[in-house]
């Protein structure tokens, strides 16, 4: 499966302290547009294959959850995860390659867009409040690569754990 929109950003910081950034989904609000985290759930507490997440995303006013599930995950490389409705209607999949360079790494994200035409022109939209779920998805990737560069090049990449 090609994927529907990619972007890349080169990043001077350990790929690992990458990694560890987006893979932390809860985390993800600091980063992204318009997610605002949520929790692993059944037990998970971190990036596995098979792990499930809730996720929580907003627009304006506009609030919904998704069902996540990891799907690939090899760590300081790759972390897939599949997107689904709360009635189980899969409708898109992410993807965040890291590829070590000479200065650091190279970190790529990927959305695939899935689901059927009615989640595509009437649920989404009417649930997300976006009519150009791509167009959006462009400016949301580039804004969460920036964001997650700045922070990982800044040294505050781990967030601090309270006492």
């Amino acid at each position: 499966m090609e994927p529907t929109i990619s972007r890349s950003v080169e990043i001077a910081a350990d790929p690992q302290l990458v990694w560890s950034m987006i893979t932390d989904l809860p985390r993800m609000a600091e980063f992204s547009p318009e997610n605002r985290g949520g929790r692993w759930l059944s037990g998970a507490t971190g990036p596995a294959l098979g792990a499930r997440f809730r996720g929580v995303n907003r627009n304006g006013h506009k609030e919904w959850w998704t069902r996540v599930r990891v799907v690939a995950c090899r760590p300081d490389r790759l972390f897939t995860f599949d997107v689904r409705t709360p009635f189980w209607v899969r409708v898109s999949r992410w993807s965040y390659e890291i590829a070590p360079t000479a200065t650091g790494c190279r970190l790529t994200e990927h959305w695939y867009r899935v689901g059927n035409w009615f989640i595509r022109r009437v649920m989404g939209p009417r649930v997300t409040g976006r009519a150009d779920r791509p167009g959006f998805n462009e400016e949301s990737i580039e804004h969460t690569l920036a964001a997650v560069k700045a922070r990982a090049e800044s040294g505050q990449g781990l967030r601090a754990t309270s006492p």
